[in-house]
């Protein structure tokens, strides 16, 4: 009986462990999930920064280039059209994929595909604008400083894959 009496014990003791190491993980995961509501923040904060660092080497980038292209007096009115032209425009409060998501989902197909195709259209008519100002800028180069342009203007070091939301870097030698 006293052998019963032990492993009736060890059991109770075994549980008691069971559910006191769930106890805490149960815890330990409100605590994280409490830590959590601040994140989007947070998040809101490194794209701020993230923004600020591509546009401090967006700025560098062309200081860099307009230096290499050795450009003339005449040419510095179509530098700063140019310069304008291709400055990305600011980010519509739309983009936050999450409230896309979910106002897509209280839209049926045939609306889904016309605002998409929308969006396809805006995308489409800024890059063409941006193409536009390009060439423009492009004719007025001498044939040097357009092979320095073809050169420079497109950084190749890191090339990026956009395909379903991820990122790939390629680094090109």
């Amino acid at each position: 009986m006293k052998s019963k009496q032990g492993s009736f014990t060890k059991r109770a003791v075994l549980a008691g462990l069971i559910a006191g190491s769930g106890i805490l993980a149960a815890s330990a995961y409100a605590v994280s999930a409490d830590n959590a509501a601040g994140k989007p923040r947070c998040e809101a904060h490194q794209l701020q920064q993230g923004e600020a660092r591509w546009e401090d080497r967006r700025a560098a980038h062309l200081a860099e280039l307009k230096e290499k292209l050795a450009l003339t007096a005449e040419q510095e009115a179509a530098w700063n059209t140019f310069t304008e032209s291709t400055q990305p425009g600011p980010r519509h409060p739309s983009m936050d994929r999450k409230a896309m998501r979910e106002e897509f989902e209280k839209l049926s197909t045939p609306e889904r595909l016309d605002r998409m195709q929308a969006m396809s259209d805006m995308r489409r008519a800024r890059i063409a604008e941006r193409a536009g100002a390009i060439k423009t800028f492009y004719a007025q180069l001498s044939l040097e400083q357009a092979r320095v342009f073809d050169a420079e203007a497109m950084p190749r070091r890191h090339q990026h894959d956009h395909h379903h939301g991820l990122h790939q870097h390629r680094h090109q030698s």
